[in-house]
């Protein structure tokens, strides 16, 4: 099958999808990354034309390590983004051209403008994706993509419920390998703008920064996800999860077709 995971900065998917991703790339479907921005805020100093570059890089190598199919970085400026009829177009036409069978992205409710109006416009595409007179430049498709949304722990106005997760021990080094190649941010950007006026030591040695970024990410897994994941999985031990909600605005899988969907 055919994922496109579409975030609104050039690590974004790799957070919320990596490790399934990882999985998927390894049973041979196709995965591919999307960035709406172009991640050139992100930083207390490089300055944003040269951050641009250095992000791309970034998602590149991440990508890589993944083993997933590609990635793809929008020229829209970080920290900027609306969700007008440009950028809506611009992602029709990306799920057309990865002829895509799942889409994921950001729920329409977080701290971020460029997660929320990245959701925004990928919940506008899911519809259109279908009308040849929209984007006449690229062929609509003919059956409409399974939308998802990724997890996170906003609670107002309605919490993340999750219908599908992952498990994702067996492709949690793979993760965090593709959170270090974003060296930017998880060791520079995500420290400074976290820490306030505490430093934060980073380890030296590649092998202790894998051992910090897997320790500063493995965080408890949410009630929500876990009774997920012991439908799925029964009472078996998992210590990392990756969960989706299904997106009303696309077609609307059974649990036993989205069961099927993603690895076991």
């Amino acid at each position: 099958m055919r994922f496109l995971c579409i975030g609104a900065h050039p690590d974004d998917c790799e957070f919320g999808f990596g490790g399934t991703a990882a999985r998927l790339g390894a049973e041979r479907h196709a995965v591919k990354f999307l960035s709406v921005t172009d991640g050139r805020a992100g930083h207390h100093l490089h300055i944003p034309e040269v951050l641009a570059g250095i992000r791309r890089k970034e998602a590149s190598e991440a990508a890589r390590r993944l083993g997933i199919s590609g990635t793809e970085v929008l020229d829209n400026p970080d920290g900027a983004l609306t969700p007008g009829l440009g950028v809506r177009d611009d992602v029709i036409r990306r799920i057309r051209r990865w002829e895509a069978d799942i889409v994921l992205t950001h729920r329409p409710w977080d701290y971020h403008p460029d997660h929320r109006y990245t959701s925004q416009a990928v919940q506008d595409a899911a519809y259109l994706v279908m009308v040849p007179h929209i984007c006449a430049d690229t062929p609509a498709l003919r059956r409409n993509p399974i939308f998802l949304h990724l997890e996170d722990g906003f609670r107002l106005p309605q919490p993340f419920a999750p219908d599908i997760a992952v498990e994702i021990d067996s492709s949690w080094d793979r993760k965090i390998e593709s959170l270090d190649a974003h060296a930017s941010q998880v060791y520079e950007w995500l420290p400074w703008i976290s820490s306030g006026a505490t430093s934060v030591t980073i380890p030296e040695s590649r092998s202790e920064r894998l051992q910090w970024l897997s320790d500063q990410y493995a965080r408890p897994i949410a009630p929500c996800v876990s009774a997920a994941l012991q439908r799925r999985y029964g009472n078996r031990e998992i210590r990392h999860a990756e969960a989706f909600q299904i997106c009303e605005y696309g077609r609307r899988p059974s649990p036993e077709e989205l069961d099927d969907i993603f690895p076991r």
